[in-house]
C-alpha cells in the first residue's frame, strides 16, 4: 500500500487519515497537524523521510506561483531541512491545474443562479489557477491579498495589478514569520469578522478555507463559497451563516475535502515516479480519476 502524509502547521483537530483506491493503487492519506510547531513538523519530516511514498507540505507553502514566477516563502524552508529521500509538495500543482476548471465548472452547474459574476477571492497571489479562472471567465474580482496578508484595507482588482503587488511584497513578505501571513494551530480556529462589505459583494467568495472563515461575517444568505480543506464542522459553519452553495476545488473523501498538497501527495504516491509530478502529469492523472469540483447545497 502507499502512503501520503501531510504534516501540517495546522490544528491537530482537523487530523484524519483514509484508505482510498486511486488508479487500482491502494494508498493511505494521512493528516498529521503540529498546532504551529514549526520545529515538531521538521521533527516528524526527518522521521518520516524515506518511509513513506510521498510529503505534503500542510497549512503552509513553499512559496507562490504568479504567472509563471516564483516567489519563495524563506520561513518555510527550516520545516523541511530534513527531507532529502521523500517527494515534497504543498499543492502548486494541484493549484494550478484543477483550480483552473473551478470557475466554469460553477457556471456549468449552477450559472443559472448567479445574478452577477462577480468574485471575492481572498488571496489571489497565493492560488493563481483559481485567479485566472474567474478572471477568464468573465467575472468582476476584488483580490482581498492585502487585506488578509497585511491586515490593509484596500483591494486589488485586475491580474496585472496582482503581478505588480506580488513583485514589491513577495520578496519581502516570504522573509517574514509565515506565521504572520497565515493562520497556524489555535488561530486557525477564531474568527474575527472584518470586510464584510466586499463578502457581501461577491455572488462567490473563493479561496483558502481558513482565509475565508478567518473574516467571515455572521450571515452570508444565498452566497457561494468555493474553497478547500473541508471538514463537516466548516461545511456546518457555512450552513449556518446562509450559505446556498459550497463548492470544493478537491473531492470529498469520507466526509471532507482534503487540501491540495494532499491530494497532490496522494497522486505522487500512485504515480510511482518517486518523484515531483509536473503540471501536465498531474493533470493526466486527474483526467484519468476523474477528478472535478464537487458542489454540495447547504440551503
Amino acid at each position: 500500500m502507499k502512503r501520503a502524509v501531510s504534516i501540517s502547521l495546522g490544528s491537530s483537530k482537523r487530523d484524519k487519515s483514509i484508505e482510498v483506491e486511486l488508479l487500482g493503487e491502494q494508498v493511505r492519506i494521512e493528516r498529521i497537524g503540529t498546532d504551529g510547531d514549526m520545529e515538531k513538523a521538521a521533527q516528524l519530516y526527518k522521521e518520516l523521510d524515506g518511509e513513506v511514498d510521498a510529503f505534503g507540505v500542510g497549512g503552509a507553502d513553499l512559496g507562490a506561483l504568479v504567472d509563471e514566477k516564483w516567489y519563495p516563502l524563506y520561513s518555510v524552508q527550516p520545516m523541511v531541512r530534513f527531507v532529502e529521500k521523500t517527494p515534497l509538495v504543498d499543492g502548486a500543482g494541484i493549484k494550478n491545474t484543477l483550480e483552473n476548471d473551478l470557475a466554469p465548472f460553477i457556471d456549468t452547474q449552477i450559472g443559472d443562479y448567479i445574478q452577477e459574476k462577480k468574485a471575492f477571492i481572498t488571496l489571489g497571489v497565493d492560488r493563481w489557477g483559481l485567479t485566472t479562472s474567474f478572471l477568464d471567465n468573465g467575472y468582476e474580482c476584488v483580490f482581498g491579498d492585502l487585506m488578509f496578508g497585511l491586515g490593509l484595507p484596500f483591494a486589488v482588482r485586475s491580474a496585472s495589478g496582482l503581478k505588480t503587488l506580488a513583485s514589491f511584497v513577495m520578496p519581502i513578505a516570504g522573509r517574514l514569520p509565515f506565521d504572520w501571513i497565515y493562520p497556524t494551530g489555535e488561530k486557525q480556529e477564531v474568527r474575527d469578522p472584518k470586510w464584510e462589505e466586499h463578502y457581501l459583494w461577491g455572488s462567490v467568495i473563493a479561496g483558502d478555507c481558513h482565509y475565508v472563515k478567518r473574516h467571515m461575517p455572521n450571515r452570508l444568505e444565498g452566497k457561494i463559497i468555493a474553497t478547500n480543506t473541508t471538514t463537516p464542522e466548516d461545511v456546518e459553519l457555512f450552513r449556518s451563516v446562509g450559505v446556498k452553495y459550497l463548492v470544493t476545488t478537491s473531492p470529498v473523501m469520507d466526509g471532507r475535502s482534503f487540501g491540495a498538497n494532499m491530494l497532490e501527495a496522494a497522486l505522487v504516491a500512485i504515480s510511482g515516479k518517486e518523484r515531483v509530478l509536473r503540471n501536465d502529469e498531474l493533470k493526466e492523472l486527474l483526467d484519468q480519476l476523474g477528478f472535478e469540483p464537487q458542489l454540495q447545497e447547504l440551503n
